[in-house]
């Protein structure tokens, strides 16, 4: 029996909200009504099916669909490459990568950024360099999204004066263009140059976010400088608005806690209103061992296992 041609469309709209809000219950009650409908072979449906879970962080099961998936667009290897990526499987991300090149699949400007993050996060810089002349072989040299991602990837590469290359020939700079660069140098403690940076990005007339906060404060804990993070720790709460997120106070944790500031970096964990994480409690204890305060860890340790039972309950 032929299936009824409003059921595609239909079963279409109805996944992509599920991608749009991420309820995956919803998601996995329609993925079993198009069993029973008859739909789920259908590619572009096995197609949806791939990026809904894929938004909802359910790798196997989108894995499990796209091997059963007859024809793999693009679209469909994008997809999945982004979703591996964007949870940090950057090794599965490039292996999927590499069976694209060998099924002759055509690229587009959304395949190679993911790409480059996982080639940044493995860390990869001889593939990400082939990945480079990709990006230019391709005709994706004037797209932003791909020249960021180009300056990212050298930049947690360590390649840092490649790095610089690309981000000076990027004739539009957006806020991620200027963060990227300034990420690259904090990682190495090049605080002069993030500062530099920073200002150039203000009077371009660009707003920063929080991802150029991350990095100015990552370089200011890298290089020591922890007056200087104050300073702009203050500076985004105070005058660009921005409430600080974990990634913030992370940075600030660790700032504090190298330069033996292990009491007021407590007192910082203690007063902000999020729920600590296993990164930041990783970074205050390890400053509260290396400054001999161990009992001090212990307590608050245990006072944030407290915190995150009555959260649950």
């Amino acid at each position: 029996m032929p299936t009824p041609q409003w059921t595609i469309p239909f079963f279409s709209t109805l996944l992509d909200y599920c991608s749009s809000t991420r309820n995956l219950r919803i998601l996995k009650k329609l993925h079993a009504r198009t069993i029973i409908t008859g739909v789920s072979h259908h590619d572009f449906i096995r197609a949806k099916l791939v990026s809904s879970y894929s938004v909802c962080a359910q790798l196997l099961e989108a894995s499990i669909i796209f091997s059963l998936t007859n024809r793999r667009s693009t679209f469909l290897y994008n997809t999945l490459i982004r979703a591996f990526s964007s949870l940090n499987h950057f090794s599965d991300s490039l292996i999927l990568f590499r069976e694209m090149l060998r099924a002759h699949k055509p690229l587009d400007r959304h395949t190679l950024p993911p790409v480059l993050k996982s080639c940044a996060g493995v860390p990869a810089l001889r593939l990400g360099r082939n990945v480079h002349v990709l990006v230019f072989s391709n005709g994706f040299d004037t797209d932003v999204a791909n020249l960021n991602s180009l300056v990212t990837m050298y930049g947690k590469g360590g390649d840092l004066v490649s790095a610089q290359k690309v981000f000076d020939e990027i004739s539009e700079r957006n806020v991620v263009t200027w963060s990227a660069m300034m990420s690259g140098y904090g990682l190495y403690g090049r605080c002069e140059e993030v500062f530099e940076l920073f200002e150039r990005m203000v009077g371009d007339g660009v707003v920063p976010d929080g991802l150029t906060f991350t990095a100015i404060l990552t370089a200011c804990s890298h290089g020591g400088l922890t007056e200087k993070g104050k300073e702009y720790f203050e500076m985004m709460k105070d005058r660009c608005g921005l409430k600080p997120c974990l990634e913030h106070y992370t940075c600030m944790v660790d700032m504090l806690g190298r330069s033996g500031k292990v009491e007021e970096a407590v007192a910082m964990v203690k007063e902000m209103d999020v729920v600590p994480d296993e990164a930041l409690m990783g970074a205050l204890v390890a400053a509260c061992k290396t400054h001999g305060k161990l009992e001090l860890a212990q307590r608050l340790l245990t006072e944030m296992t407290y915190a995150r039972r009555s959260i649950s309950t």
